[in-house]
């Protein structure tokens, strides 16, 4: 994981297209803005994780392969 430290008005740049900028910092809470293209799904966690089914802290399983009855 990398780690950056940022004060409000500051940004980080993704991939030349991502733009994550801290708007606001109010106690323990830190309020970010985020600039993507509209094909770049963006989503809180706890959203993505309703999405897909499951903690995305899950380890992917691996693929089942069938072998094809003789």
């Amino acid at each position: 994981m990398l780690v950056l430290s940022r004060k409000k008005n500051e940004s980080i740049v993704i991939n030349n297209d991502i733009t994550v900028t801290v708007v606001e910092i109010r106690g323990d809470k830190v309020r970010l803005g985020i600039v993507a293209p509209k094909e770049v799904p963006v989503h809180r966690q706890e959203v993505f994780e309703a999405i897909h089914g499951k903690a995305s802290t899950e380890p992917p399983q691996a693929p089942v392969i069938a072998k094809p009855a003789p």
